[in-house]
């Protein structure tokens, strides 16, 4: 008990409550804009902290990492352009609420979720944390391979109207990510004998292209003087929403804050694979699965629930087997190494005290970030009311820098661009852009861990159904796609009827 007093005094100290509201604020800043992400914002946080305290320091670099994580919805909200990949999902209704006039319910729904998740992340990790990271350890390649596969079952879910279209997106998101050095063998693939093409497209790059470009074309090719794309947005004003629409998807946070927490324990995964399949949980549960992708709450309340919620299952791993999950906690590693503060099975033995601090920073994180989105949601709003060519020609600045600062390269600027016309060809033709989304961010994962458990087993493919999880994964994976094929064949005889309906 004196323990944990001692750790609550640490945390609590104005240094200590002031570096983990910087962090928080500045991760805030580089989760809402595009291409500047928390990673960033991590790295360039992490030399403030060699000449600071224990406590105080790695506060500040996780409300870096939970402002962050919160942020990328807010220009998925207002923009249609995710500030991280794990807000890709929230694009999906988010922007559609915004349309509808309902982008103050959907930016404050998203972050008071968001905090719940976290912190129920958060309590699972402190009664957990032993026991989940060793389930989480006991996660191989071929179980994460099927893990990420039965995520990928989900694209039939997002197919729209057209299975076909849906599953050619879905390919393409997959052939975007196999451009450049193949990671194990070093051999080029589909370089075309381009140099830039050798380092391959950046994932942030390609979402950037997806969605921001289409949005800066299509506010170019408007005529002069139409005034704001979206009826009514002027008038939008700050409202919350209720304690009753929160009750009423509790359980649908509950289960995408399990969810969340169990994808982040699981190194290798991440926030992106985490929110979608979040998604698809809510749809498939839904009792009005029609509605989304037009503006339904319940598409926001999941994915941000559970891309937060895997802010708590990373530090499962990392705190218990030194492991991180993603190159955000490999920063945090990096600050807890710096401060001596070694994760392992001696890690609550010999720096218990700044481990129980670490818990209370969490929480005064979240505290932050809700104080500061709830306070900023006026602000935010506002950017809607700038008219759509001027917005556009910031956008566009932002995007520039944002894709050239990921990797200091003006390929990435080039490779945005030409992503970005592709996109705005394929919305013309109606092909869904959500399953290129799910195949760049799954691909990679899945390519790798395929070919390792490959080289594990000497070829043998027997790894694959050898294993109870990866039985488990497998058939949950054959269930999402039989159940939509199901779903498809009911769906067709009504569209008939309805059209026989029309033509009489």
């Amino acid at each position: 008990m004196d323990i944990i007093l001692q750790a609550m005094a640490a945390a609590l100290t104005p240094m200590a409550i002031a570096a983990i509201g910087l962090g928080a604020f500045v991760g805030l800043i580089f989760g809402s804009i595009p291409g500047l992400t928390y990673t960033v914002a991590l790295a360039l946080a992490l030399p403030i902290t060699f000449s600071m305290d224990a406590v105080p320091a790695i506060g500040l670099l996780l409300g870096t990492y939970i402002g962050g994580m919160t942020g990328g919805s807010v220009s998925a909200i207002l923009l249609g352009i995710p500030g991280t990949p794990s807000a890709a999902a929230t694009v999906l209704d988010g922007h559609p609420m915004t349309g509808k006039g309902q982008a103050s319910i959907a930016l404050g729904t998203a972050v008071i979720v968001s905090v719940g998740g976290g912190i129920f992340s958060l309590i699972v990790m402190i009664v957990s944390v032993n026991l989940v990271s060793r389930l989480a350890i006991g996660f191989g390649p071929a179980e994460i391979f099927a893990l990420v596969l039965f995520g990928m079952s989900t694209i039939c879910g997002l197919c729209g109207n057209s299975l076909l279209k849906g599953l050619i997106a879905g390919l393409l998101g997959l052939m975007v990510m196999t451009i450049g050095l193949d990671a194990i063998d070093g051999v080029p693939r589909m370089t075309f004998g381009s140099v830039n093409m050798l380092q391959g497209v950046n994932l942030l790059v390609a979402m950037i292209g997806l969605f921001a470009v289409p949005f800066i074309i299509e506010a170019f090719s408007r005529k002069s003087g139409t005034g704001q794309a979206d009826g009514g947005v002027s008038r939008i004003k700050a409202t919350l929403p209720s304690i009753g629409l929160l009750m009423k998807h509790f359980w649908l946070m509950t289960r995408c804050a399990l969810l969340g927490t169990g994808i982040g324990a699981i190194p290798g995964t991440g926030g992106p694979i985490a929110s979608f399949l979040a998604y698809d949980h809510a749809k498939r549960f839904s009792k009005t699965p029609e509605e989304f992708g037009k503006g339904n709450i319940e598409g926001v309340i999941a994915p941000e629930t559970a891309n937060n919620a895997v802010t708590g299952g990373t530090l499962i791993p990392l705190l218990s087997l030194g492991i991180p999950g993603d190159p955000a906690t490999a920063i945090v590693l990096a600050g807890l190494m710096i401060h001596g503060i070694v994760p392992g099975p001696a890690l609550f033995i010999n720096h218990a005290g700044e481990v129980y601090g670490m818990y209370f920073a969490v929480v005064i994180a979240y505290v932050w970030v809700l104080f500061l989105q709830l306070l900023g949601i006026r602000l935010f709003v506002h950017v809607l009311r700038i008219p759509q060519e001027m917005l556009a020609v910031v956008v566009l600045v932002l995007c520039a820098i944002g894709a050239y600062s990921i990797r200091n390269s003006v390929f990435d600027i080039y490779a945005m661009g030409v992503i970005g016309a592709f996109a705005y060809l394929l919305s013309a033709l109606r092909v869904p852009l959500t399953p290129i989304i799910l195949g760049m961010v799954l691909g990679p994962t899945l390519e790798s861990e395929f070919r390792t458990a490959l080289m594990l087993s000497d070829g043998e493919l027997s790894i694959f159904y050898t294993s109870p999880v990866v039985l488990i994964f497998f058939a949950l994976s054959l269930l999402v796609i039989g159940l939509q094929a199901l779903s498809g064949l009911k769906r067709k005889p009504q569209t008939h009827t309805e059209m026989g309906i029309h033509d009489a």
